[in-house]
């Protein structure tokens, strides 16, 4: 895979100046200004029917915005959505199940219209070079229904990556995969953050897998879309806030963080001692360590 040049183009990944937008006649959410850094990895939280998906559609320009400015790499949403990657939530389901591992990415060159496309030798080369980043090159000729969740995920991964996007963005992409599955998603994004300088948007509900990669986040409360770094988010009052329930931010002995519903609350779990809370995390999840220049630690 090449390395992104994104870091030597100056402006942010995402400007938005007082967006908002409409469904129906009913505003999703109004009044966001926030600039997104390059290279950075954001996940976009918030509660179900907050707006995550659509902020992400917003910015590929496949819903307007009903007020407001934005940029993307430097133009306007849907102008160079070229440089843009995209694994939609319904990856699996949307995709003809036929097809093989290597045929779905090479749709990320030839594109997803129905008919005959010619392959060039230079298209497949790229694929395969994609699968290999994502360590799926030995699937190449098996068709997704015998892959698993996983393997699936990571050819959605691979398909948008094909033409060496400088975003990229992924809509609830650890949703019903195991841990280990979980686990190397999370690698490869880590890979293709730190070696290609690959800027990254994660829908996410569960940010504990991804609390060791992330820089930032998008939250979307009380109806309006707002940025900042990672150290700033994981605070218990605002994530509290954002998510309806007490929310805390735990700081394991070794280091590790991660965030936890308050299992003290009545109709919660009971309270673990904080040696077993860590015991289970280091074995269940990838907790973040702490952070002292704002950004997350890798």
């Amino acid at each position: 895979m090449q390395q992104s040049d994104a870091s030597e183009r100056r402006g942010p990944s995402v400007e938005c100046r007082d967006i908002a937008v409409k469904r129906g006649g009913t505003t999703i959410w109004s009044h966001g200004t926030f600039t997104i850094p390059r290279g950075t990895v954001t996940a976009i939280v918030g509660t179900n029917g907050a707006g995550k998906t659509t902020l992400m559609k917003a910015e590929l320009g496949v819903i307007p915005l009903s007020h407001g400015t934005m940029r993307v790499l430097g133009a306007a949403p849907g102008e160079d959505n070229a440089r843009i990657g995209y694994v939609p939530q319904s990856y699996t389901n949307d995709i003809d199940s036929s097809l093989t591992a290597e045929q779905s990415v090479l749709l990320g060159l030839t594109g997803t219209r129905f008919g005959f496309h010619p392959v060039t030798r230079r298209q497949r080369a790229k694929a395969h070079e994609a699968m290999e980043f994502i360590g799926i090159a030995d699937k190449a000729k098996l068709r997704l229904s015998e892959l698993s969740g996983g393997l699936r995920q990571r050819v959605a991964i691979a398909q948008a990556l094909v033409s060496n996007p400088e975003l990229l963005m992924l809509d609830e992409p650890l949703a019903n995969l195991d841990l280990a599955s979980q686990r190397t998603t999370v690698q490869i994004l880590s890979r293709l953050n730190t070696e290609l300088g690959m800027s990254i948007q994660i829908v996410a509900h569960d940010l504990n897998m991804l609390l060791p990669i992330l820089t930032g986040a998008v939250y979307l409360l009380d109806g309006h879309p707002h940025y900042a770094r990672l150290n700033d988010v994981l605070d218990s009052k605002l994530l509290t806030h954002l998510y309806g329930t007490k929310v805390q931010v735990v700081t394991t002995p070794q280091g590790a963080m991660f965030v936890t519903p308050n299992m003290a609350e009545p109709g919660g779990c009971d309270m673990h001692d904080a040696d077993e809370v860590a015991r289970f995390h280091h074995h269940g999840h990838a907790g973040a360590r702490p952070q002292t220049d704002g950004g997350a630690t890798r």
